[in-house]
């Protein structure tokens, strides 16, 4: 072989490749990731960042609906922020929410 068409050869083995990896990405093109099966952990004073709440938000928010999905390590509270962030878009937590009157 000379050098033009081991040059060739080796082009042709290239675009192959390349075929073949391009379709395997196109086959998870239309389902994506789910996301993550791990949970996060958040402690209980980083709830106002995730959440972009106020600190005081978030007591009246902990203090009116007690049972957040939560675990206790050592006295700190964390939150699994999956499980939060579906709790908080949970339907039975939106309509137990008082909502008040402004005259």
């Amino acid at each position: 072989m000379d050098g033009f068409a081991l040059g060739m050869f080796l082009l042709a083995i290239g675009f192959s490749l390349m075929g073949y990896f391009i379709g395997k990405g196109l086959q998870n093109f239309s389902r994506p990731d789910k996301g993550h099966n791990y949970n996060h952990l958040i402690k209980e004073s980083d709830l106002k960042f995730y959440l972009n709440l106020s600190q005081g938000e978030i007591e009246e928010l902990l203090h009116k609906y007690p049972n957040p999905p939560k675990v206790e390590l050592k006295g700190t509270t964390y939150y699994l922020y999956n499980q939060l962030m579906d709790w908080l878009s949970s339907h039975d937590l939106c309509t137990k929410y008082d909502y008040e009157k402004v005259d």
